[in-house]
């Protein structure tokens, strides 16, 4: 059996590296990690306490970026976050100083994270999702199976994309979006009520949502709409902030 792990990585107690693991200069990693066979962990990599990394895993490898000039640049893993078989994350390219993985996520088999993205707690993707590099990903996101999402785009909290389809726009808090091209297709409601939001609370969403996508109005109208007729509290002005900021414009 062989492992290599530099004299320079830092790592913490409780660790488990398997055969043939890779770990490199630059790594500090946390305690009660499990780094899996045939895994690399390259340098700029910062792993928290128990995040397991399977099979083949590769973790803080180089951006595929042509702009990149080998800056000094972060990947960092929350607490509690699971990597599956061969599922491959990228550092930032100095854009930002850091790729950024939240806390108890789930990345699945063969799921990409490029460069620069930053991805929330809680969040699922599932087998060959795909994230270009600039993403963000808000917290209990889920990313259905081989889910492509462009460069730039982002994704708010609490929304579900359907498996195979591509997001090339943004896509607003609390919904599930789908099909080709990507549209709305009604409120996340399973996950949000697993996540202990009440009826009252799920119907406010929907009223917001339904001036958004089911009315006459375009995106500006419908935002001067919802801001004359219904009551703010946090999740309508999430909402609203979402879409003011965007830069690539919501899904329709």
């Amino acid at each position: 059996m062989k492992i290599v792990i530099s004299k320079k990585a830092k790592i913490g107690n409780n660790v488990k590296i398997e055969e043939y693991a890779i770990i490199r200069d630059d790594v500090e990693i946390g305690n009660n990690v499990v780094i899996g066979s045939c895994s690399k962990i390259d340098n700029g990599a910062r792993i928290s306490d128990d995040v397991k990394i399977h099979h083949g895993a590769v973790v803080s490898t180089i951006p595929q970026d042509l702009k990149f000039k080998d800056e000094y640049t972060l990947l960092k893993v929350g607490k509690g976050t699971v990597i599956r078989e061969f599922a491959t994350l990228n550092r930032s390219t100095g854009v930002r100083p850091e790729t950024k993985i939240g806390e108890n996520c789930l990345i699945m088999a063969y799921a990409h994270v490029a460069h620069d993205c930053i991805v929330g707690n809680n969040v699922i993707m599932a087998n060959s999702a795909e994230l270009g590099g600039h993403v963000e990903i808000g917290d209990f996101v889920v990313l259905g199976g081989i889910v492509g999402v462009h460069q730039f785009s982002k994704i708010g909290a609490h929304a579900m994309i359907s498996a195979l389809s591509y997001v090339n726009k943004d896509v607003p808090p609390f919904i599930v979006a789908g099909k080709k091209p990507i549209q709305y297709e009604g409120l996340n409601v399973v996950g949000l009520k697993r996540r202990g939001f009440t009826s009252e609370r799920i119907e406010k969403i929907k009223s917001v949502y339904d001036i958004i996508y089911r009315s006459k109005y375009n995106v500006s109208d419908a935002l001067k709409k919802i801001k004359d007729s219904i009551e703010p509290d946090e999740d309508v002005n999430l909402i609203v902030n979402f879409i003011e900021t965007s830069n690539r414009g919501i899904i329709r």
